[in-house]
């Protein structure tokens, strides 16, 4: 039995890997089309029909180039912070629900676990930098933790406004909260600084300074080469699109299809699976979309322009926001006493999500039933 648990395991593993691999691996085939396009240049276009091989063969090229270390590294850390990158992007992954089914890994805080991962990533930049004794790669990794730690701050004030305002840290249950309503529409000014966030926490133009090629020769990792480099090229491509699933579903619904009076039952959506998930990708692909768009358009920030963002313009936002949502909530804004006697009168049917979770259809309703239970 525990041979076939092991098996299954394995199997379970790769179901879930190469498809996350293959998406990351076209999507860099997707960008490199989509700025040639703005650029007026043709971009990869000789392996394979329109250049659609291209990725595969750079993969190839990654995984048989030979592991080289500088002579005076950390060996040992060297090569596991690459490693330990793409495990957490992969971890993080892991945690986005795709369905009403629930994500992968079934935890049920996990919009606070994603944080918590997303938090960790500083330490593969900070040690490959450290490991790879050079001076460059030290400078890219300093600029790594000074960026990420900070906007990791305001990063996280927005994800507790979000759980304040939807009273769960459960990503499957914040999307059956905007059933009727997106959060983008109350939570416009979190929504937009979550947005530049998404740019910041991936190291994306114009927020990409710790990889700065034309300061610090591609930053912390300009020491790898080969399968080592690929780990963090992965890890950064991963991440991009788990911060867009994630905007996604924090703002705008999820995978729910606003178009469509299909998905009248939660407790049902498995038959309407194929529906429910290529409205999902499909606003995914946008951010995707936008993510490659910002970077050909939008030039490189200065690192004093970098922290002025963070500490002069998001944070005050979020955290006066913050206080008026507190304010408003204390006020009683979401706790309509009326509620409690013609509950049926206010459509408040509750929806089960599991035994001991409930998610009602409005918001007001939302909040008095924690003030019941």
């Amino acid at each position: 039995m525990f041979i076939v648990y092991i098996i299954d395991c394995i199997i379970s593993s790769l179901i879930y890997l190469i498809p996350l691999v293959l998406a990351v691996a076209f999507y860099t085939l997707a960008e490199r089309k989509i700025m040639a396009s703005i650029q007026r240049r043709q971009g990869p276009k000789i392996i394979g029909f329109w250049g659609l091989l291209q990725p595969l063969v750079d993969g190839l090229k990654l995984v048989i180039k030979e592991i080289i270390a500088p002579s005076r590294s950390n060996s040992l850390i060297f090569l596991i912070s690459p490693m330990l990158s793409a495990s957490i992007s992969f971890a993080s992954r892991s945690l986005i629900p795709f369905s009403g089914n629930g994500p992968f890994a079934p935890v049920k805080m996990n919009l606070l676990l994603v944080f918590v991962l997303s938090s960790l990533n500083v330490y593969s930049l900070i040690l490959a930098g450290w490991s790879s004794n050079s001076k460059y790669a030290l400078l890219g990794s300093l600029r790594a933790a000074a960026q990420l730690i900070s906007y990791e701050i305001v990063f996280g004030l927005a994800l507790v406004i979000i759980v304040f305002f939807t009273g769960t840290a459960n990503l499957t249950e914040i999307v059956f909260f905007q059933y009727h309503q997106y959060n983008f529409l109350p939570l416009l000014p979190v929504a937009i600084i979550f947005f530049v966030l998404m740019f910041a926490e991936t190291n994306r133009a114009p927020f990409d300074l710790p990889e700065a090629e034309s300061e610090i020769v591609a930053g912390y990792n300009v020491e790898y080469a080969s399968i080592t480099f690929a780990m963090f090229f992965l890890a950064e491509y991963s991440n991009m699109i788990l911060m867009s699933a994630l905007w996604v579903i924090l703002f705008l619904g999820g995978w729910h299809n606003p178009f469509t009076s299909l998905i009248s039952d939660f407790g049902n959506s498995k038959s309407y699976l194929p529906l429910i998930g290529n409205i999902f990708f499909i606003k995914i692909f946008l951010f995707l979309f936008i993510f490659v768009l910002v970077r050909a358009i939008l030039p490189r920030y200065r690192f004093d322009q970098l922290m002025w963002a963070c500490w002069q313009a998001m944070f005050p936002v979020l955290l006066g926001f913050f206080i008026l949502l507190t304010g408003y909530f204390i006020s009683g804004g979401f706790t309509d006493m009326s509620m409690l006697n013609n509950q049926d009168e206010h459509n408040t049917t509750v929806y089960t999500l599991s035994s001991d979770r409930y998610v009602t259809k409005t918001r007001s309703a939302f909040w008095v039933s924690r003030i019941r239970y």
